[in-house]
């Protein structure tokens, strides 16, 4: 037995050399110190040696299996030592490079669409008006000339929390708040923010955002308004193509929509414009005279010139994005483009 542990010894230390994965060793292990491996069947022999025999061999047979154990040890640690190593070569940050780029954010194309109109507006002469947006319908609908039977105090267009009060439609109810808050003539404000309208499509969302002008005094007429919205749309647009088309608004009388030639056709003609070459920015008219009796306003020489306009749809054309829906994707193609306005302060020639 002494020659058949000195065979098994010498076979061990060659397959351990010769190992190449943790595999191997699984199959060196079982070889040698499985069930049915080479040293346990030995240990079944020692039964039919002598005492003084069983002594000698036990005792060569007990260091030849610590040995089998403790080579196989060495080695696992040896091959999980290698494995972390290359798993770490590959993962190594090199201290010496450059950090990344980091990217910063920026102001949302609404938020600095809004921050220039409010501005250009307060250069005109317009003070900035503020209301609640969990708004009475008295104010949202009554005050402003809608009847009772007007399709816009339905449901299914209106975000109703609990009658009467509803998440505004538009920020004309602030006029009235306005009017009655400050009864000195001039009254010249716009009312910016967020309005609410059960709609969403490629061209409407379920929240938006609208600027609102009113502006009262004695003698105020049409020729004001459309010089007004003019100067306005031609400073935003650097174009003379504006008309004002007849229409109807509750609040206003007479009233008119706003167009201006198509900014991505000159006005030629294109998808975006429906081949009409014109581009609907906005609704003005004259004050309704109910509207201004229920701000409070009684005398009859006054009189006063309204308007109103989306933010997000002056927002896709100054920055040429085709889907409204784009605006609140968090997109960073989108909310990182840059406007084609010389007032932006972030334009540049390539974008």
């Amino acid at each position: 037995m002494l020659q058949e542990i000195g065979t098994i010894q010498t076979s061990f230390d060659t397959d351990l050399k010769s190992i190449s994965s943790v595999q191997d060793l699984e199959g060196i292990k079982s070889k040698y110190l499985g069930k049915t491996g080479l040293i346990p069947q030995l240990y079944k022999q020692l039964g039919r040696l002598s005492p003084e025999e069983k002594k000698e061999i036990g005792s060569k047979l007990n260091d030849l299996r610590h040995k089998a154990q403790t080579g196989l040890s060495e080695a696992l640690i040896a091959f999980e030592e290698k494995i972390f190593l290359e798993k770490s070569r590959k993962n190594m940050v090199d201290m010496t490079l450059p950090l990344p780029k980091a990217a910063y954010g920026g102001r949302h194309p609404i938020t600095q669409t809004m921050e220039y109109l409010i501005e250009l507006l307060a250069q005109m002469g317009f003070d900035v008006g503020e209301g609640p947006e969990l708004e009475h319908e008295d104010f949202n609908f009554t005050y402003l000339n809608i009847p009772e039977h007007h399709p816009a105090r339905d449901d299914h267009d209106t975000f109703y929390i609990q009658k009467p009060w509803l998440l505004r439609t538009h920020t004309s109810p602030v006029q009235i708040h306005y009017m009655k808050k400050y009864t000195e003539l001039p009254i010249q404000m716009i009312a910016p923010g967020r309005v609410y309208r059960a709609d969403d499509d490629a061209t409407h969302s379920p929240m938006f955002h609208q600027i609102e002008g009113l502006w009262v005094d004695k003698g105020i007429h049409f020729g004001h308004l459309k010089a007004m919205i003019k100067a306005f749309l031609q400073e935003i647009f650097e174009m003379d193509q504006v008309r004002f088309r007849p229409s109807f608004f509750p609040f206003t009388e007479p009233s008119a929509e706003v167009d201006i030639g198509c900014v991505f056709c000159n006005g030629r003609g294109c998808r975006v414009c429906k081949q009409t070459g014109w581009l609907e920015v906005m609704g003005s008219g004259l004050v309704h005279p109910k509207v201004l009796q229920y701000g409070g306003v009684e005398d009859p020489a006054v009189s006063g010139l309204a308007f109103g306009l989306g933010v997000e749809r002056l927002t896709m054309l100054l920055f040429r994005i085709p889907d409204m829906r784009m605006l609140f994707d968090n997109d960073p193609r989108v909310l990182t483009k840059a406007a084609r306005h010389r007032h932006f302060p972030h334009i540049r020639e390539d974008a």
